[in-house]
């Protein structure tokens, strides 16, 4: 079976992976098929032949997860548009504070559907 994953390259704690094919009963480093590019988990450089990688999973090669991903998240040209949603961290504090002003709200919109009931 033909799978298409990450070569891990870079020294210690900086890591550049190669996004090749292989023959899976390979090893990681072994000579790819093909390399279709590459991803740098640091910076979220990536470059990617997506065509190329295409035709390998229409001939039946399977990607890994995290290629799979990668092939999800780029443009044609191969870049990586990815961006992770951002969340506002508050404390819990500030979480009851917003959630009493959401309860008020609330009610404040209730009795004033309820009064509008009444008057007509």
């Amino acid at each position: 079976m033909v799978k298409i994953r990450l070569r891990r390259l870079g020294y210690k704690k900086n890591p550049v992976f190669r996004i090749v094919v292989l023959n899976s009963t390979t090893k990681r480093e072994a000579a790819p098929i093909q390399q279709l590019g590459y991803y740098n988990p640091k910076t979220k450089e990536m470059k990617l032949d997506k065509q190329s990688a295409l035709d390998w999973i229409k001939k039946g090669a399977q990607p890994t997860q995290t290629v799979q991903f990668l092939i999800n998240n780029c443009d044609d040209e191969g870049k990586l548009n990815y961006k992770k949603p951002e969340k506002e961290k508050l404390s819990k504090k500030a979480q009851a504070k917003l959630q009493a002003e959401k309860e008020a709200e609330a009610k404040a919109a209730e009795e004033a559907k309820s009064s509008e009931e009444v008057s007509a």
